[in-house]
């Protein structure tokens, strides 16, 4: 027992003598900055490798491949693209404006006046909504009758719209109608101002003019004066819808109030087909009379 004793007591000596010479020539290497073998790593503390490590591995652990070789580091200089060898762009000229006639019979031109106009030239849409009438110039002769006075027959003539000044809205008017035994007559003039552009659709006028009537009860003379309500559904005088309110001699006992409506149909270029009807309104009784008209477009 006691020889167990001394042998590991002998054994404990050596390995206590031989670890305090590792540690000293370990430390001994540091203080003179020489390569000394690094310690065994032990699995539970890596971090001796580490901390045994000198400079230059850690140097290594850092650096990238990019920074190792000193050609790679060098700045290249992109060579320039080559220029374009492909001509110039050069903006094409602008198409030539249609100027050939349209391939058409010539019975399909001289039917059709848009068309016409439109060959001749382009018309400005704006302008003639501002200043070209729908509706035109009227000479008018027709067949009257006068149901209130025992449906005697008659006639009546006139002109309707000749426009003072082209391109404003102030026409003058004027009829006369008689009954062919002359129980009954009436005539005047009067000027009407459309407001509205005479191109549109719709046009409204005051009236302002002079004015006879006769009858076998009554007779009137005096102002004439009122409203006028014109629509053309068709431009150019081919169709057109007008009614008229007026008095004659207004504020008078030969006050009469004149009622009236037309409806006209162009059938050619030139020549309408027109009805109008009208009734005299007066404190002696009510009169009536109703026309057919051919008219002529100016």
């Amino acid at each position: 027992m006691s020889d167990w004793k001394a042998g590991f007591s002998k054994f404990s000596q050596v390995g206590i003598l031989s670890t305090s010479a590792l540690l000293g020539g370990w430390e001994a290497a540091r203080a003179q900055n020489l390569p000394t073998q690094p310690l065994p790593p032990f699995e539970s503390c890596p971090a001796i490798e580490i901390a045994a490590c000198p400079e230059e591995p850690a140097q290594l652990l850092v650096q990238t491949p990019a920074q190792a070789p000193d050609a790679a580091s060098e700045s290249v200089e992109p060579s320039p693209l080559p220029e374009s060898t492909a001509p110039p762009l050069v903006p094409e000229p602008a198409a030539p404006p249609l100027t050939t006639p349209l391939d058409l019979p010539p019975e399909v031109i001289e039917s059709s006046p848009v068309l016409q106009e439109w060959l001749e030239r382009t018309p400005d849409i704006a302008a003639e909504i501002a200043n070209d009438p729908s509706f035109r110039t009227r000479l008018r002769l027709g067949y009257a009758q006068f149901p209130s006075s025992g449906n005697i027959s008659g006639f009546n003539a006139g002109v309707e719209d000749v426009f003072v000044w082209p391109g404003t809205g102030l026409t003058v008017s004027g009829d006369y109608a008689r009954s062919w035994n002359g129980d009954r007559e009436s005539y005047g003039a009067e000027a009407r101002y459309y407001l509205f552009p005479l191109g549109g659709y719709v046009n409204f006028a005051p009236v302002v003019g002079y004015r006879q009537l006769s009858t076998t009860r009554y007779s009137s003379s005096g102002v004439n004066v009122g409203m006028r309500l014109m629509v053309i559904p068709s431009r150019g005088g081919a169709a057109d819808v007008s009614i008229s309110q007026t008095w004659v001699a207004p504020g008078t006992d030969e006050e009469v109030g004149l009622t009236s409506t037309s409806v006209g149909y162009a059938v050619t270029h030139r020549v309408r087909l027109s009805t109008d009807l009208q009734f005299q309104n007066s404190r002696f009784g009510q009169d009536s009379r109703l026309g057919i008209n051919l008219e002529w477009l100016l």
